[in-house]
């Protein structure tokens, strides 16, 4: 959230749909979730409300404390680097299934990830259209998560011709 303000004030709504068509493929999350956080960093000092609208509507900006706690995130907190995947840990155990559903469940994760790029494919002009720095960088994510799927698709494709 803090990232999505940096660039400019914006309402709850607004960051719910550019996080749809931005981070939702980095980091999923729902309205309530996203509500959730904004009050949490109102709380904290991060951001402010700095203008309400009809219906409860609230705008908020980032504070100068939010963003250096956005830049020292950036640039001083090492990522989590977890590598946790449920579908790889199934594949581990594909023996305790017949071939032909392995093969099928190999099927399955090579269509995910048709439909992932499908999906990317979808918002690229949308992400390539700005001029923005959210623009700028989210080009840079959106084709890390475009290779990422295409990989995704062809491992698959391979370790379905791999299962005898």
């Amino acid at each position: 959230m803090l990232g999505l303000l940096s660039e400019g004030p914006a309402s709850g709504y607004d960051l719910l749909k550019l996080f749809d068509v931005s981070l939702a493929n980095v980091w999923p999350a729902t309205q309530s979730q996203l509500y959730t956080e904004l009050g949490k960093l109102a709380e904290a000092g991060l951001v402010d409300v700095t203008a309400q609208g009809p219906r409860g509507r609230k705008e908020y900006t980032i504070t100068e404390a939010g963003l250096a706690e956005l830049r020292h995130w950036i640039t001083d907190v090492e990522p989590t680097r977890v590598v946790r995947s449920d579908m790889l840990l199934r594949v581990f155990f594909l023996a305790q299934v017949s071939p032909e559903q392995a093969r099928s469940y190999l099927r399955r994760q090579a269509e995910l990830a048709a439909k992932q790029l499908e999906h990317l494919a979808s918002i690229r002009a949308f992400v390539e259209s700005g001029e923005d720095n959210l623009s700028a960088y989210g080009r840079l994510a959106l084709e890390y998560g475009r290779r990422l799927a295409e990989s995704q698709g062809e491992w698959a494709e391979w370790a379905e011709g791999r299962i005898g």
